[in-house]
């Protein structure tokens, strides 16, 4: 009996695309209408965004390339954020100031570049485990949130279920709760909060059910939440730019 041939490997036709000699970090924001874009979509218009604006984009090896650009904590479909991230590798270097210009001119109002430089480091994600939120409550007394606020301090833990669809996920909301401030609004009562990113994720809904779980609080009104910034926490409770050359803070710890 023949000994069964060996099948020959498959190599992608036509040469290898170009190393990415230049890596960028973007911050940008999701507000408006456009919050209620899935991640999946926005990828899209960003990809085409950057052929619109024609630059150089690296591309991985093999028979389905894709684009370098790597995503960095996107924020739930639906919520609005100021600090969204990115990594975008490009095969030829391009002023980052120019990159930002071209890329916001390309992308759709509500999705805006605010700010593009080197990488400084290996990767943009360790420089990312906390968020900054500001919920938005109207019609509710600034007190009462206080108080359910400080219920959620005190308990330490807090678990709370999502339903996702591979069935019931716990989150515990208590555990990710770095600092809290509750301030009144116009009509409205603004909790201002620095959540740590850890796994899974706490979303902003989580933060609704831990507050109605822990001290029955049921806001009068739908509130809404806004992500502000997004870093890594020092030793002190502050939040650190994660494009930040020196690692300023972004937001300053409770004592300060």
């Amino acid at each position: 009996m023949s000994a069964p041939r060996k099948r020959k490997q498959r190599t992608p036709e036509g040469p290898p695309p170009p190393p990415v000699v230049q890596r960028l970090w973007i911050r940008y924001t999701k507000v408006g209408r456009l919050r209620f874009m899935s991640h999946r979509d926005y990828t899209r218009v960003f990809e085409r965004a950057v052929r619109r604006a024609q630059l150089p984009v690296g591309f991985s090896a093999g028979f389905t390339p894709h684009p370098k650009i790597s995503w960095v904590g996107a924020a739930p479909t639906g919520v609005a954020s100021e600090a969204e991230y990115l990594e975008l590798g490009l095969s030829a270097e391009v002023a980052p100031d120019d990159v930002r210009r071209r890329l916001d001119e390309s992308l759709p109002p509500d999705l805006d570049i605010l700010e593009v430089v080197p990488a400084r480091g290996k990767s943009l994600a360790d420089r990312v485990s906390a968020s900054q939120w500001r919920f938005t409550f109207p019609g509710l007394d600034p007190q009462v949130l206080a108080e359910a606020v400080r219920a959620i301090s005190d308990a330490g833990s807090v678990i709370v279920e999502r339903l996702t669809q591979t069935g019931r996920k716990q989150v515990d909301v208590g555990a990710a709760w770095a600092t809290a401030d509750v301030v009144a609004g116009d009509g409205c009562a603004i909790l201002t909060a620095i959540v740590r990113q850890a796994i899974p994720v706490v979303r902003p809904d989580d933060v609704y059910a831990a507050l109605r779980d822990v001290a029955g609080l049921v806001p009068p009104q739908p509130p809404s939440a806004l992500r502000l910034a997004q870093g890594a926490l020092d030793d002190t409770g502050r939040l650190l730019d994660p494009l930040g050359v020196d690692s300023a803070a972004i937001a300053p710890s409770p004592a300060s």
